[in-house]
């Protein structure tokens, strides 16, 4: 194919693909608009500009090496880590400057060892970047030991994330802008950009020609190294915290954008214009289905059949072999892309639909017919929150007000805060969130209780001046005291036992570990703590960690699961091994009723979750309607009748000792 010919094509590759995006964003737009009140507010374009900063910065990064035929996967992970050394650095008594710095050489020593990899030995990048996402992700959780986190910065750092120009520019937008512009010159104001092009067009041609093709291309994995280490900067004082799985997910998700803004896949073409218009619209459609209610896992379809229209079109232009003409091919091209937007949102349609109850309550609690209550687990897939719902809907039908039950898919202390920001722009009465991290959460939920939002926590708390009231299932020495009660009631002798928590960051399970180690060491039994391992709420996690556990210390005679998919998990292990080992813990009847029959589980430990899901929705009525008084020492709520008050906990009541005799009339 003449070279003229095929860089004609190439130019109307790249419009074609920009046409789609643009008539996508555009559509999206009018969407959420039309449906969602507080969408088109100069707040919340702000906000959806805000939580742009982070990936974005990524995704202009991430452009030139894709324009290049390079990938990098290891983006996410350079975050993780350079939030560790910062937090690390400023808890070792290390100015703030000073903590910046070493968080950017992070990433430049990280995007170093990239580009030497990559660029001098000629390895794949691919392979190479697969190899440092593990790599960069493992040193953070080894320096972190997976658990541990940092919090308490001050204040005038916290402002470089939360606070606001005016009152209305978010800070981040001063240090975008920049980077944006820096990208732009590089890419389309320079040498250097010209020969990137080129090597992304044919490396070995650009060779032949002359161009250093991999001192160039060690440089665009330097500057993204540089980049992530300042985007985990910049995450850190918007969350208020460093640990070490921040950024989990970035680096897919900054690669959509820039494949969605027209940037190539197979290299040679690209944008920083495009790449920016592919960030607006997954941004722009994850806010307002927030605003709508419409479950945020949605936000993947969407974008993934769009994606794939996009892919389609890049192939199609760059197969020339074989190829129909190319009007036969722009036509295939247009309706094939067309297709697939309108797909998309008639699926988006149809979503919403099923949602329209919620919309359209939104907009009555926002005239002052009903109020709106939004409610967050820490994830919507877990079997506790699943239950917890049940009794949240209930007091939401009794009470006559309006529910909103959305949070992350797993445990994602970002997605949290993102979720609230949403909520505090829709305007709700109140919000309740069983907390993932409370050194992330606090600040946000700070921001909810100066918008007049009432603000409550459940499950697990977050920082006592973040919320109103925290409603409390049940004390830590009260759980510790039933599951140490049963271990001593298996174990008589005595022996050794392993724990298996949720997430070792997970705020309440540390209390409640803290409390059995305690409550062994303070009566001074018999028992000997052998282990504490995590499941991340993961059932098949758990299973594989109480084989390791049966492997590891076989001297263990118990083990005390303490995450509802946890304890399933390890029956199933202990029983596929025929060992005698007693498993016990906090679970859910549905899910462990065939192991505490077999024999399994000897007991399990909980509240009535249905009970604690009908408290938070009714609490938060109450608390948004401001009828706790302040100095109550107990409160009315519904079915559940007088409950204590302590200080600023509401407590539902003492943990249920689950077992044969009472399993199968418990229907949660």
């Amino acid at each position: 194919m003449p070279n003229s010919l095929q860089a004609d094509l190439t130019k109307k590759a790249k419009y074609n693909n920009l046409r789609i995006l643009i008539a996508a964003l555009v559509a999206i737009t009018a969407f959420f608009a039309l449906k969602a009140p507080s969408f088109l507010t100069s707040k919340n374009l702000f906000e959806i500009l805000r939580y742009s900063v982070e990936l974005g910065l990524l995704a202009v990064a991430l452009t030139p090496i894709l324009i290049t035929g390079g990938i990098d996967l290891s983006v996410g992970s350079i975050v993780g880590l350079s939030s560790i050394v910062f937090g690390m650095a400023f808890h070792a008594q290390l100015s703030i400057p000073l903590s910046i710095t070493l968080a950017l050489l992070t990433g430049i020593l990280c995007g170093s060892l990239n580009a030497s990899l990559i660029a001098k030995f000629r390895l794949p990048p691919l392979i190479v970047t697969l190899a440092t996402y593990s790599l960069y992700r493992g040193i953070a959780e080894g320096l972190t030991h997976g658990s541990q986190s940092f919090t308490g910065y001050s204040g005038s750092f916290l402002r470089l994330g939360q606070g606001y120009f005016l009152g209305v520019v978010p800070f981040q937008l001063f240090l975008f802008i920049p980077v944006v512009v820096f990208y732009i010159v590089l890419l389309h104001r320079s040498i250097l950009g010209r020969c990137l092009y080129a090597i992304g067009f044919n490396a070995d041609g650009a060779r032949y020609a002359g161009i250093p093709v991999g001192r160039n291309t060690a440089i665009c994995y330097l500057l993204s190294g540089l980049t992530a280490g300042l985007v985990a900067v910049i995450y850190v004082s918007h969350l208020g915290l460093a640990k070490s799985d921040l950024g989990t997910g970035f680096e897919l998700q900054a690669i959509t954008a820039v494949v969605l803004g027209g940037t190539s896949v197979l290299g040679g073409r690209g944008t920083i214009a495009g790449t920016l218009l592919g960030l607006f619209f997954i941004t722009t459609l994850q806010n307002g289905m927030h605003l709508l209610s419409i479950p945020s896992e949605i936000t993947g379809v969407v974008t993934g059949v769009l994606l794939l229209a996009v892919v389609v079109v890049d192939l199609s232009q760059k197969n020339s072999a074989g190829a129909p003409k190319p009007n036969q091919r722009r036509r295939l091209i247009a309706i094939s892309a067309f297709s697939a937007v309108v797909a998309s949102f008639a699926f988006l349609t149809y979503q919403f639909s099923k949602h329209s109850r919620a919309t359209d309550s939104s907009i009555r609690a926002q005239e002052g017919h009903r109020p709106l209550i939004a409610v967050m687990p820490k994830a919507k897939g877990d079997p506790y929150f699943i239950s917890a719902r049940a009794g949240a809907e209930e007091a939401a039908r009794e009470l006559n007000v309006d529910l909103i039950w959305d949070g992350p898919t797993n445990l994602d202390a970002s997605q949290q805060n993102e979720l609230i920001e949403n909520w505090i722009t829709r305007g709700v009465n109140a919000i309740a969130v069983a907390v993932e991290n409370k050194g992330s959460i606090s600040t946000v939920l700070r921001k909810a209780r100066e918008h007049n939002i009432a603000v409550l926590t459940w499950d697990a708390d977050a920082e006592a001046d973040a919320r109103d009231y925290f409603l409390n299932q049940a004390t830590p020495e009260g759980i510790a005291d039933a599951l140490v009660g049963e271990a001593v009631r298996l174990l008589p002798g005595g022996g050794k036992f392993a724990i298996i928590t949720g997430a070792l960051s997970a705020e309440n399970q540390n209390q409640w570990i803290a409390s059995i180690k305690s409550t062994v060491a303070e009566k001074h039994l018999p028992l000997q703590l052998e282990t504490v391992l995590p499941s991340d709420d993961d059932r098949d996690k758990s299973f594989s960690q109480t084989q390791t556990i049966l492997k590891v210390y076989p001297d263990v005679k118990l083990i005390i699961a303490i995450s509802a998919p946890a304890v399933p998990g390890a029956a199933e292990a202990v029983q596929q091994a025929g060992r005698k080992v007693n498993v016990i813990g906090l679970s859910l009847p549905s899910i462990c009723r065939s192991y505490i029959h077999n024999g399994s589980v000897q007991s399990i430990v909980l509240w009535n979750t249905r009970d604690l899901g009908y408290l938070t929705v009714y609490a938060g009525w109450l608390d948004s309607m401001k009828t706790i008084r302040k100095d109550a020492t107990s409160v009315y709520a519904g079915r559940l009748g007088r409950l204590e008050i302590r200080n600023d906990e509401i407590i539902l009541g003492k943990p249920l000792l689950i077992n044969k005799s009472n399993i199968d009339q418990l229907p949660f």
